[in-house]
């Protein structure tokens, strides 16, 4: 991952936050991130995020599910193993619906999830920077990331223009790697 640097700051109220979002759009800066301690409702849609496709994932993922459920079901009842029992012929569908629904629920679900950690980032081993130590306490942190066209100063004095509270700048890798948190990354060390 690329090493970057990014404008820090931080907001006390979300009252506060929502028009330095719309302000910092606004004015052509790049939000790389905002944290916040509890979900805040709209906030996707100040920052011009689209919306997530994980819906469609899941559908695919209830689909293979369904098709490994009737596919395996319909192999063993046809092939491997062709009982008649109970009068039922060997391609019995409505006795085979509980079994493929709870297939389809189980792939959907386990699909879903594993989706939603790779693309949150959030796996077990998964190191990412920690741009402010209340981001996840009572603070909303609001991260832009600094080009070499733009100068810190400037980018600073607007923060706090908006309303920040706390303002920094800070050198970080743009995304997430694996690591250990008992060591320092080399551009950590680098930093001071």
């Amino acid at each position: 991952m690329a090493i970057k640097k990014f404008a820090v700051a931080a907001f006390d109220d979300e009252a506060v936050l929502f028009p330095a979002v719309k302000k910092v759009r606004s004015s052509g800066y790049k939000i790389h991130d905002i944290f916040t301690p509890f979900a805040v409702h709209g906030l996707d849609e100040a920052m011009g995020l689209k919306v997530t496709d994980l819906h469609i994932a899941g559908f695919i993922y209830g689909l293979c599910g369904t098709s490994t459920a009737v596919g395996f079901i319909s192999w063993i009842y046809t092939s491997d193993w062709p009982i008649v029992y109970g009068g039922k012929p060997h391609f019995a569908l409505p006795a085979w619906i509980p079994i493929t629904f709870e297939l389809t629920v189980l792939f959907a679900a386990v699909g879903m999830t594993l989706t939603f950690c790779y693309l949150n980032q959030i796996m077990p081993g998964v190191k990412k920077h920690v741009f402010h130590p209340r981001q996840s306490d009572d603070m909303f942190v609001m991260v832009i990331e600094i080009t070499k066209h733009m100068k810190e100063e400037e980018v600073i004095k607007f923060l706090q223009s908006t309303g920040a509270k706390e303002t920094s700048v800070q050198t970080a890798e743009a995304g997430w790697w694996y690591g250990r948190w008992d060591k320092k990354e080399p551009y950590e060390l680098a930093a001071g």
